[in-house]
């Protein structure tokens, strides 16, 4: 007789316990990111910060998240997804408690450091326990709601957090203590999962190589606009070049790589995680001008700046889940198509907006457009991506996933400013910070627009179809 746990159902407790715990977890690193970028411009005040360190507290927390969160994947398939998950929730509670009590810019991003590696093991686990814990019939539908319900995060996360840093921007971190007690509170019951097949034996090389890549590129987009093609940035960019062809060479030579090339003997697999990198670039590039240009330049204080981005939430609230099941049933291609055209015009009309824009006519309409593209978009890029790879590796898939568009938004963040010409203490200047937010608005269009291409082209034949509904584990046949 099987001692392996009977997958579980949407439809009960444990099942419901099991995605409210992914959700929350998730929910407490979505909601950094959006406190973050609206407590960028407070920060910067109270801790005497040039543009530059204000990149790092943004990028040192992506740095260590994007580097390790394939670690953080591969150890969830080794060791247990619920166990380093639950790892992954404490030390984020702690370094959270270190964000909001340090003293300085420096002290605050090696804290966002630290934080990152923590949110490496949470990460990738909520979506691979949603994926192996699941049974087939409800894995589309639980991760198009677990999208969906973290809109009540992140819808909630810009008015909590401009509200918070508006009293100060410490308690924005703080908040996430008893968020994460919460967490662990939920997850006591659930199911626990693993790769039986999965080696100990970690990938020491990539775990070196990956981080030494995305840093050495990180610091030469950073400090290229105020030192230009100095010594220092001329080799950290070297260097960062470098350590990626080196990470590309391990992972084919290593006995047990942290990314698996077969996997991207998949087509599928190796195209939506290349539309994953432009599309996410665009979302967090676009995120953090967007804070900047509402506070510095438009005048509108952490909260109203925050709330501005609720109605995206709203959407994606009400309608993720519903479009997981249209992938489902019809195919990923046509919603994540139409999902990246609606996304583009939402920055479109953003990048329009006015030095004094008003809230219903210039901004309201870009962010329900992102909504709905995001909402038609999101659920079925991830569960395609997912499908994509053996359900024994779904946490390295996910943390491949999840590494790509952290990679993403690290390279948005750090290359942007580059791109618009925004540097040293510009952004406190309004007239400064109004054109660089509308190039860099265009530029994110671009991103987007190249990642419909992308769609378009790639997911074509079978991999456009629905998925095939093999009998699950547990008996269930799929309609």
């Amino acid at each position: 007789m099987s001692t392996e746990p009977a997958l579980l159902r949407l439809d009960q407790p444990a099942g419901r316990r099991l995605l409210a715990a992914a959700v929350l977890g998730s929910g407490i690193a979505f909601l950094d990111g959006t406190v973050v970028n609206v407590a960028l411009p407070r920060i910067g005040g109270e801790l005497d910060a040039e543009l530059a360190g204000l990149q790092w507290v943004i990028n040192g927390y992506t740095l260590t998240l994007a580097s390790l969160i394939l670690v953080g994947g591969s150890l969830g398939d080794r060791f247990g997804r619920k166990r380093v998950f639950a790892w992954g929730i404490a030390g984020f509670a702690i370094t959270s408690l270190l964000c909001a009590i340090a003293p300085t810019i420096h002290t605050l991003v090696g804290a966002r450091l630290l934080q990152g590696v923590a949110a490496a093991l949470l990460t990738p686990g909520s979506l691979a326990m949603l994926q192996a814990s699941f049974a087939r019939a409800d894995r589309m539908r639980a991760i198009g709601a677990w999208t969906g319900m973290l809109g009540i995060a992140t819808a909630g996360g810009p008015v909590l957090g401009g509200w918070l840093v508006g009293i100060s921007w410490r308690w924005a971190f703080a908040i996430n203590l008893p968020l994460a007690a919460i967490t662990l509170w939920l997850l006591r019951t659930a199911p626990e999962s693993r790769d039986e097949e999965a080696s100990g034996e970690l990938d020491v090389p990539g775990i070196l190589l990956a981080p030494l890549a995305l840093a050495g590129l990180t610091w030469a987009l950073t400090a290229w606009p105020d030192t230009g093609a100095s010594a220092t940035t001329v080799g950290a960019a070297v260097l960062g070049v470098a350590a990626a062809v080196g990470f590309v060479v391990a992972e084919r030579r290593s006995r047990h790589p942290m990314v698996l090339p077969s996997l991207f003997t998949n087509k599928v697999f190796t195209s939506i995680n290349l539309v994953t990198l432009a599309i996410y670039a665009a979302l967090s590039g676009s995120m953090v001008f967007v804070a900047l240009f509402l506070q510095v330049t438009a005048g509108w204080t952490p909260l109203a700046a925050g709330a501005a981005t609720v109605p995206i939430s709203a959407v994606m609230l009400v309608l993720a889940s519903r479009f997981g099941g249209v992938a489902t049933r019809h195919g990923p291609r046509l919603p994540m198509v139409a999902g990246a055209l609606l996304l583009a015009l939402g920055l479109a009309l953003l990048a329009r907006s006015p030095d004094q824009p008003s809230y219903v006519l210039d901004v309201l309409p870009g962010m329900l457009a992102q909504g709905l593209g995001l909402s038609m978009l999101v659920a079925p890029l991830t569960g395609t991506v997912l499908a994509a790879a053996p359900d024994s590796h779904a946490g390295v898939a996910s943390g491949i996933n999840n590494a790509v568009s952290r990679t993403a938004g690290l390279l948005a963040v750090a290359g942007l400013p580059l791109l618009v010409g925004l540097s040293g203490r510009a952004y406190a200047d309004p007239a400064a910070v109004a054109d660089a937010y509308r190039a860099a608005m265009w530029w994110c269009v671009g991103l987007v627009l190249l990642g419909a291409l992308l769609t378009a082209v790639t997911l074509t034949g079978p991999a456009a179809e629905p998925a095939a509904q093999p009998a699950d584990a547990d008996g269930v046949t799929n309609p």
